[in-house]
């Protein structure tokens, strides 16, 4: 009977297991996947980052924590860039000039798309996005590793996940 009861151990914790890793969301499926225009009006498609690490950022002009939020990720950035980590903003804003503007004042120089559904847009629907700002650590396989990760448990997954 034992033996029966630590087979049903292990079954139970590998279906678990299994289960956990086929939730665990991927930025090319379907449902999360999106292309929106950049600063240039070119568009950029969520899943074509799949192979980088990098922090998906969900941001608006007009939303001062954002803002705060941007000038903690530029020296991040700047920090981990040359390491192969990357950023993806994705602004909410619904007025193109605004969002160049917190852009250019923020000193942002990775890449930024825009949204300008505001609350409706595709982007923050696809991602069950209800406050900003809000961000997502993925790993070069496009799994979402982190969701809202404090400064220091970024910069650790993020150095964790370059190898540094």
């Amino acid at each position: 009977m034992i033996n029966l009861k630590n087979l049903f151990i292990v079954c139970f914790v590998t279906l678990a297991i299994s289960a956990r890793a086929q939730m665990q969301p991927n930025i090319t499926d379907s449902r999360l996947d999106f292309s929106l225009p950049d600063l240039k009006g070119d568009s950029v498609r969520l899943s074509s980052m799949k192979g980088k690490v990098f922090l998906l950022d969900f941001w608006a002009s007009w939303c001062v924590p954002c803002r705060f939020s941007n000038k903690q990720l530029v020296k991040l950035y700047d920090r981990y860039k040359d390491k192969g980590f990357e950023i993806l903003g994705v602004s909410l804003d619904d007025n193109r000039g605004a969002w160049k503007k917190a852009v250019s004042k923020d000193k942002i120089t990775w890449l930024q798309i825009n949204d300008n559904g505001g609350w409706d847009a595709i982007s923050a629907a696809k991602w069950n996005i209800n406050a900003i700002p809000a961000s997502f650590l993925i790993d070069k396989d496009g799994n979402v590793i982190a969701f809202d990760p404090e400064k220091q448990q970024l910069e650790n997954k993020i150095r964790q996940l370059l190898g540094l």
